[in-house]
């Protein structure tokens, strides 16, 4: 049974997709949401192969994240479950597997779209994908087309 689901969550169609996967879930099985966006380390590019952290614009950033997340949190509240969020910074692999071992998730939700064409699909990769090698629970990957 998944008493404990952690929803890695963007705000994207795949993830909206994946919010109402985790709705129906956390229903049936009574379990503790925690939401969690992922947000990239703000850089400044200053040469081709080369980047200089910005505070100011990462303060931004965490506001529009923490906008995406506030609005996953009050979908589920408005569904009548009890959720909670945070937004964290850095390698999305690695904070998401960090926040499941951290409130020992038995599960990791994420959502998925495929991408047409093999250049995109190899230029992005997949953060699916390599989350199931390190996650330290279950994973469910739902897939929007």
């Amino acid at each position: 049974m998944y008493k404990r689901i952690l929803l890695a969550y963007d705000g994207s169609a795949p993830g909206q997709q994946a919010l109402l996967d985790c709705n129906e879930i956390a229903q049936w099985s009574h379990s503790e949401l925690t939401l969690i966006a992922v947000m990239p380390l703000a850089l400044t590019v200053i040469g081709p192969e080369s980047g200089v952290y910005d505070e100011s614009l990462q303060d931004g950033e965490k506001g529009r994240y923490q906008a995406i997340l506030d609005t996953g949190v009050r979908k589920l509240a408005d569904a009548g479950l009890s959720a909670r969020g945070e937004v964290v910074i850095g390698d999305a692999v690695t904070e998401i597997a960090r926040c499941a071992r951290r409130i020992d998730a038995n599960l990791i939700v994420v959502g998925h779209k495929h991408l047409e064409g093999w250049a995109a699909r190899w230029w992005r990769g997949s953060i699916s994908k390599a989350l199931i090698e390190h996650a330290p629970c279950s994973v469910l990957v739902v897939i929007t087309h």
